[in-house]
């Protein structure tokens, strides 16, 4: 048996990242909301139907999500940020950041926020500039030289919004899909 899979037999309640990185960064609580990393815990809490409201997510079992969770927790290049509501223990938004090492501008760090979603009940209540906010401070906490994303058009001005810019000489993002089998877990990592 792989240290994945054992980890996730008996697993026990843990974090993705260290919490005390989000105590560092200026955020103020909020009544009945408490942000925090993404908990092994939490796909009980709605964490998968939560993205499911941002896109495709597949069906994926406890063991699959721990088997995840562990290996990107095992890398220390995810810092997945969730919101959860208190009172119903469910989690209500969520964003991603994802870190990669690079060579160029001596060795840095470049920041690319991922996943951003917020719940359909709780929307309008500038969730998602929040959890955005946070990526952001994050980001710079953690010294990354820029924070890149990928967006549907009609989200561009609530990006703009919060700062993000499109670099005119650069503004071009291209994607290739692979077709995949639906059914399996997508990565042989």
């Amino acid at each position: 048996m792989n240290s994945t899979k054992e980890k996730c037999v008996g697993d026990t309640e843990t974090e993705l990242f260290n919490p005390n990185v989000l105590e560092r960064l200026s955020l103020s609580p909020i009544e009945g909301l408490l942000l925090r990393p993404l908990q092994s815990g939490d796909y009980d809490r709605g964490f998968l139907q939560l993205l499911s409201e941002l896109s495709e997510v597949g069906n994926i079992s406890r063991e699959q999500f721990l088997n995840r969770f562990h290996m990107m927790r095992s890398t220390g290049s995810y810092y997945i940020v969730v919101i959860e509501d208190i009172n119903t223990g469910k989690i209500i938004a969520t964003s991603t950041l994802v870190i990669e090492q690079k060579f160029i501008h001596n060795c840095a760090l470049r920041g690319r926020l991922e996943d951003v979603v917020v719940n359909n009940e709780y929307r309008g209540k500038h969730l998602g500039k929040l959890i955005v906010k946070i990526i952001l401070q994050l980001s710079r906490y953690l010294r990354c030289y820029k924070l890149s994303l990928d967006c549907k058009d009609r989200l561009i001005p609530f990006y703009e919004s919060l700062g993000f810019k499109r670099e005119p000489t650069n503004a071009n993002f291209l994607n290739m899909r692979f077709p995949t089998e639906t059914t399996a877990e997508q990565s042989h990592l």
